[in-house]
Formats: C-alpha cells, sequence, structure tokens
C-alpha cells in the first residue's frame, strides 16, 4: 500500500496566512536545562510561567493584549499586539527588573542543596518587528532575529560571568529606539554592544544588560565580556 499525505489527513495545500503584523518579542530561555532530569524540567517549567505571568502583572501587561505564549521546550516566546497600553519600554522596566527580583526570591528559598538542580538562571531578548503567522504558529526573520540574539554565545557567556540569575540582550531596534532615550529610567550605560547576528544576508546587532548584579558577581562583568571578545 503506498501512503500518501492524504492517507494521514494531511492536505498539499497553502495554509491561510496572516501579516505582516508588528509584534513586540520577548523570548526566555533556562539556562542548563538539557543538564536536568525530565521530572525537575516540570517543576523549573512550572516556575517559569509563574514568574513570567508574576513579572507580566507587575509590569501592567494584560495578557489578552499578547498571542498565546508560544513553548520552546526550555523556554517561551511572547508576542505582544501593538498598543498604547504597553508601551515598549515597559518590557525593559518594569517587567525585566522585576523577572530578575522573582527570580532572586525563589532561588534565594532554595535549600543549598537543592540549587544545582533547581536553581533557576535564564537569558531573555527583547526585540520588535513585523512576523507572519498561519496555522502553525507565528514566524519570520524578526523572530529569527529575536532567537539568534538571545542564542549568541556573548549572551550565554555573560550569564555564566556573573552571579545574576538574569542577563537581557535587545536588538538595535530597542535600543535605538528605547534606551538611547533613557525612558522608564533606563541607562544606555549599563547597556553593552556585545553581539552580532546574521539574519536574512543582514547583521544584526545586540545590546546586553544585566539587572540586579549580585553583589558577590564580578566587579564589571560586563566590561569583562567586552575585553574577551
Amino acid at each position: 500500500m503506498d501512503d500518501s499525505p492524504a492517507d494521514w489527513g494531511w492536505e498539499d495545500e497553502t495554509l491561510p496566512l496572516c501579516g505582516p503584523l508588528h509584534r513586540s518579542i520577548l523570548a526566555l530561555d533556562l539556562e542548563g536545562s538539557s543538564a536536568r532530569t525530565d521530572l525537575i524540567k516540570v517543576g523549573l517549567r512550572n516556575q517559569l510561567y509563574l514568574l513570567l505571568h508574576r513579572a507580566m502583572q507587575a509590569a501592567g501587561i494584560d495578557e489578552r493584549l499578547c498571542e498565546p505564549i508560544e513553548d520552546r521546550g526550555d523556554g517561551v516566546l511572547v508576542l505582544i499586539q501593538p498598543t498604547d497600553e504597553v508601551p515598549r519600554s515597559r518590557l525593559l522596566d518594569p517587567l525585566i527588573p522585576e523577572l530578575a527580583r522573582l527570580l532572586v526570591d525563589y532561588n534565594a528559598a532554595l535549600a543549598p542543596a537543592d540549587r544545582p538542580a533547581h536553581g533557576l538562571r535564564m537569558r531573555a531578548v527583547v526585540h520588535a518587528g513585523d512576523l507572519l503567522r498561519d496555522d502553525h504558529g507565528p514566524f519570520g526573520a524578526e523572530i529569527d532575529a529575536a532567537i539568534r540574539l538571545l542564542d549568541a554565545d556573548a549572551v550565554r557567556s555573560a550569564l555564566r560571568q556573573t552571579s545574576a540569575p538574569l542577563v537581557l540582550v535587545v536588538s538595535q531596534q530597542i535600543y535605538e529606539a528605547i534606551v538611547i532615550h533613557g525612558y522608564s529610567g533606563l541607562g544606555p550605560q549599563t547597556y553593552q554592544r556585545a553581539v552580532e547576528v546574521n539574519v536574512c544576508g543582514l547583521t544584526r546587532y545586540g545590546w546586553i544588560h544585566i539587572p540586579e548584579i549580585a553583589a558577590n558577581g564580578p566587579a564589571d562583568p560586563l566590561q569583562m565580556l567586552m575585553e574577551s571578545t
């Protein structure tokens, strides 16, 4: 018997396409997830979603203005619809500092023996741009760019070099539109350009920021990162 896609219930046709749709993009990725057992990951994933929801609530970001959160196994992708109620600056402050504070509190509440397996540290990216959507979900070069920035070696290295639980990278669009102007009290001097990736033949740059650096961490992990590159 010669099976065909039709026999499997698949149809060879073009799916309805929506877009381009402009969205603010937030993605998170847990550090060291692949070293944890599946049962430990269950608890870590629950905590990831719980802390994200709490940070969004504290930042005044109504989840009804967001696309359904896209699960990425050891991370999440959040797409926020353009609205005056949620300026992009709110993702940088207060959401990121609040998420970092929640991570500090969560890790501090763990017994020392449980921290290696159950501790939470993560990388975050904030970007914005146009994307497409079909029946399978959102996609496009701007999501690719956000994930490439998030996964860049320089961002992973920055997290390894600090005892802070969260490292943020922002795209050039976010840096030039928000950070450089100091909206929401942001300090451009605390962001360092340290990431360069290529998407669709274009070079994309990222600026790294480490909120709430722990006192026992490197005195200036961003400077150390810049000197090592």
